[in-house]
């Protein structure tokens, strides 16, 4: 009797190999759901699609993915979304980008443990189990933060806003402030938390102890935004940039009049 495969194959669960299933944790009503790799592979409305250019991967990529507003049944267009990953990223996601026909499509792509994708780096994991991704992500000016990867869960929460006022401006900010804390929601939240407030568990915090806009002059922190390692580079580095796609100079000055308004309003977590 040949042992080689059964060998082989025990092996692979131990070290968790390609006969390895994931599983999403989806809390989005009253009762949380979870769902095996294996079945949103078979999900009916599961198909390939193609990315012509993947946020994570530099590149064009095919995916067999669910649309992801097929498994949010009961969340209305007006409600917020947050999807975690293993790491603890956290992107906050408003179901109106999700959930409203004629803009961006969201898919949630899924590994299949016997086709694993191609990983992200050197001693890097894939973008698996489940990645969001979308097609035609310009048209709902959808950001490099809003493609999270290695998601464990999808929950269903009150608005940033509510969960976090230690995020607020002052009640008589600028419309510049205003849109600002917008645009940090949407670019920064996934990473930082700023005076304590937030549910990533990955970068550092925005505000405590000192603000970015206190120690980079000029308009270092402009560019350091945009080109994180034209600044700071090393190896490991993981902050991405943001072209002028993902945010215009509008939006870009959006975020730092917000945070350099937020340089006085520190709250000790």
């Amino acid at each position: 009797m040949n042992t080689r495969p059964l060998l082989i194959g025990l092996l692979a669960l131990l070290l968790g190999g390609p006969l390895q299933a994931a599983e999403l944790l989806l809390d989005i009503g009253a009762e949380s759901q979870h769902w095996s790799s294996a079945e949103l592979l078979k999900h009916p409305l599961t198909q390939q699609i193609d990315i012509d250019q993947d946020v994570s991967y530099q590149g064009p990529m095919s995916y067999r993915a669910v649309p992801l507003a097929a498994l949010l049944e009961g969340v209305q267009a007006d409600e917020h979304l947050q999807l975690v990953a293993r790491d603890g990223f956290a992107a906050e996601l408003p179901a109106a980008l999700v959930l409203t026909p004629g803009g961006s499509q969201a898919w949630l792509a899924i590994e299949d443990p016997n086709q694993p994708w191609p990983v992200l780096g050197v001693d890097k994991p894939s973008a698996g189990p489940f990645y969001l991704v979308w097609q035609n992500p310009a048209a709902s000016q959808i950001s490099p933060e809003q493609w999270p990867f290695q998601v464990v869960a999808i929950r269903k929460l009150a608005p940033v806003a509510q969960r976090f006022p230690q995020l607020l401006p002052a009640a008589d900010a600028s419309a510049a402030v205003q849109a600002g804390l917008l645009q940090y929601q949407k670019h920064c939240m996934a990473c930082h938390r700023l005076n304590g407030a937030g549910d990533s568990q990955f970068g550092p915090d925005l505000n405590v102890p000192h603000n970015p806009t206190e120690y980079f002059s000029g308009d270092f922190l402009g560019r350091y935004i945009r080109d994180p390692q034209s600044l700071r580079h090393w190896p490991q580095g993981k902050m991405p940039g943001f072209s002028l796609e993902a945010m215009n100079e509008q939006e870009l000055a959006e975020l730092i009049e917000y945070l350099g308004h937020m340089a006085g309003r520190k709250a000790v977590p």
